[in-house]
């Protein structure tokens, strides 16, 4: 069960790690949204598929993720925010779209926080995170690993 949102967080790293682009400026509002891993439901199990959204702040790149322990993909993007707004640009296929974001405090199956976004082409329409699921901007080895401690601590409750 466990396995599905670490690998999110290490594709996350990676992703941002790839991509030095220069970073965009994020009103407020949008400090929720960003630098946080989301997901759609905690696994069931080791064949459950995870819906996986994450949007790095630092590097303004981000990824939506199908994934399980088994088997998994991704899609990265580049980002712009804007208000309540995510502009996406996708470099694989050159496509863009707008998303509405709002992300919010909640306590929803053993969740802290609540994202909805809107006009997305790619994953779904509502996901969830919890306090610890932050992507810090130390993407040390040290920092990375106390980010799985974390996770992997939070999923076995």
């Amino acid at each position: 069960m466990k396995k599905p949102v670490l690998l999110v967080i290490a594709v996350v790293v990676v992703v941002a790690s790839l991509w030095g682009w220069k970073r965009a400026t994020h009103p407020a509002e949008n400090r929720l949204v960003t630098d946080r891993v989301w997901i759609d439901h905690i696994p069931r199990n080791d064949r459950d598929t995870v819906r996986v959204f994450a949007a790095v702040n630092e590097r303004a790149v981000g990824l939506f993720q199908t994934t399980s322990a088994w088997r998994g993909g991704f899609e990265a993007f580049r980002f712009e925010a804007s208000g309540g707004e995510l502009r996406l640009l996708f470099p694989q296929t050159g496509d863009r779209e707008t998303l509405r974001a709002k992300a919010r405090r909640c306590n929803e199956g053993g969740m802290d926080f609540c994202l909805e976004l809107d006009g997305a082409s790619r994953g779904v329409k509502r996901y969830y995170s919890r306090e610890g699921w932050e992507i810090r901007g130390d993407h040390d080895l040290d920092a990375i690993a106390r980010q799985l401690d974390a996770v992997r601590a939070q999923l076995a409750e």
